[in-house]
């Protein structure tokens, strides 16, 4: 049987999402919180606790003072790659609780 009307997952996906946005942006959610390991590597990832996102903001429980300090620093860079891991803007803030 001859498929006559035969698309790409990929474009098919695409429609779906342009045509529903919020699902779109809890992906994008997803990732970017996935991308948290992996872009600042498991050092980091070991003294993290919980991660949430909220009103375009990243919560993150951290157990190490230390390291908290540290990363108030690089906010803004850490911001830009985990949106850019997310493949869309997500997040504009992050808070570390």
């Amino acid at each position: 049987m001859k498929r006559v009307n035969a698309q790409e997952i990929g474009s098919v996906l695409d429609v779906f999402f342009e045509q529903n946005p919020a699902l779109a942006d809890k992906l994008a959610e997803t990732r970017l919180m996935d991308a948290w390991n992996t872009v600042l590597g498991s050092s980091v990832s070991r003294f993290t606790d919980k991660l949430y996102i909220r009103k375009r903001a990243l919560y993150v429980k951290l157990t190490s003072s230390v390291l908290k300090s540290e990363l108030m620093l690089c906010r803004e860079q850490m911001i830009h790659k985990l949106n850019a891991h997310a493949g869309r803007n997500v997040i504009d803030n992050i808070i570390l609780l």
